[in-house]
């Protein structure tokens, strides 16, 4: 090792021993040459690893959570004795800013002018600083995400490839188990029966559809934009011989015509963004015959007190948008029912499931985790890591309460009885054999 390379070390190590310190951190940190810190504390083997001298100065003089995201997804920030979960519980209980403003403000200036700043991670692993320019995700916004592959998506989903929130009967449910009783939970509210004619927006690969054609007796016409959930599903409904009882489109919910008597848009609205909601609303409408009933399921932030502060868009969210997510926007449950009974709907049900997603994405992630070898091998290491760490923050968020996820169950409005039962009774009973 050179003179100058020891320095580097020495310096890394005199400032991640005073962080150590001074956020009374609960876990070890490992530097570039395998030296650790506090080490004697840690009990169990959890190590923040540093992979190179660069990365202390990249974070010194960019403190972001993007730059967090582009050196884990490098693999030059990694964790060794555990996961992302990990880490997040033992993570200090307070804010990123008192933190930074707790450590040595001449010590930081010190190692960030005496650390050899390294290339940053490729720029390559998102699609753009300017794609949360846009409100709603184009047809290439849908490719970036679903379009990974289905071989992808097979390690970490359930056997049905449904990859929106799950609906545990109980909390030690399998996932396999915790989706059907999801399919089933928006069936019940739809109050399927047979000879309905149904509408799946944003049909995935073809759960859903297949599922109610299957159980309850009705049509299902099924359309997504992703090419490769078309092609899965379609050869689904022909290996299931549902011909003539599922039809799976290749394209726009805007571009669908026709009455439907049951329309569910499970996951859907996340993709549709804000400028396009008019849209959306006077669509389904248009599709929903009279009486009809429209199962949304969708995800959700926080209402703030104005809807200046509601845009005000936080890291995490440019974050998501950025690497995973393009185009992606997320309403809140009361502007939702707002827009609801302002496009002639009557709002009959407001579920949360903020709980159910925190599991599923939780589970998600560990699939992914333990299908580790065959994930970096279909899709490399860089968009394994970033899916990872959005699958975990993901988790977090919905635990935490800043996401939630709420299923709204409206018809169109009628100046006469619903036709709705007088109680939920039907919904929530032990779920009736199907044939």
């Amino acid at each position: 090792m050179s003179a100058a390379d020891a320095r580097t070390l020495a310096l890394a190590r005199q400032l991640m021993t005073h962080a150590h310190e001074r956020l009374a951190l609960d876990f070890a940190i490992e530097l570039w040459d395998g030296s650790r810190i506090a080490d004697d504390r840690d009990s169990d083997g959890l190590r923040l690893v540093i992979a190179d001298a660069g990365v202390l100065p990249s974070l010194i003089r960019r403190p972001k959570l993007d730059t967090l995201i582009r050196l884990y997804a490098a693999g030059r920030l990694d964790i060794s004795g555990g996961t992302l979960f990990d880490l997040a519980e033992r993570r200090p209980k307070v804010k990123t800013k008192k933190l930074l403003k707790s450590l040595d403000p001449k010590l930081l200036l010190k190692a960030g002018l005496g650390l050899a700043a390294k290339p940053g991670a490729p720029a390559d692993i998102g699609k753009g600083e300017g794609v949360a320019a846009h409100s709603g995700s184009s047809k290439s916004d849908i490719e970036h995400h679903y379009d990974v592959s289905n071989a992808f998506y097979e390690l970490f989903l359930d056997t049905e490839m449904l990859y929106t929130c799950a609906y545990f009967p109980r909390w030690d449910a399998t996932l396999e188990e915790a989706q059907i009783a999801k399919i089933d939970h928006v069936c019940r509210k739809l109050r399927l029966e047979p000879g309905d004619r149904v509408l799946d927006m944003g049909c995935g690969w073809g759960a859903f559809s297949c599922h109610a054609a299957r159980n309850y007796g009705v049509t299902v016409h099924g359309v997504t934009l992703s090419e490769q959930q078309y092609l899965y599903g379609r050869d689904k409904v022909a290996r299931l011989g549902l011909d003539g009882r599922v039809r799976i489109e290749h394209g726009s919910y805007e571009d669908v015509e026709g009455s439907f008597d049951k329309i569910a848009a499970i996951g859907l609205f996340e993709h549709i963004g804000f400028v396009n909601h008019e849209t959306y609303f006077r669509k389904v409408h248009g599709l929903l015959r009279e009486r009809g009933l429209f199962l949304h399921h969708a995800i959700t932030r926080r209402g703030k007190r104005t809807d200046k502060a509601f845009h005000r868009k936080r890291p995490e969210y440019r974050s998501l948008v950025r690497y995973i997510f393009p185009g992606g926007e997320v309403d809140y449950i009361g502007n939702t029912a707002r827009m609801f009974e302002a496009f002639g709907f009557e709002v009959h049900d407001i579920e949360a499931l903020r709980e159910h997603y925190a599991l599923t994405t939780r589970i998600w992630a560990e699939r992914l985790m333990a299908n580790r070898d065959a994930a970096i091998a279909e899709v490399g290491p860089e968009r394994y890591r970033l899916w990872v760490a959005y699958l975990i923050g993901v988790s977090l968020g919905f635990t935490r309460g800043t996401i939630g996820l709420f299923q709204t169950l409206v018809s169109k409005r009628n100046r006469g009885a619903s036709g709705l039962p007088p109680t939920r009774a039907d919904i929530y009973a032990d779920r009736p054999d199907h044939e």
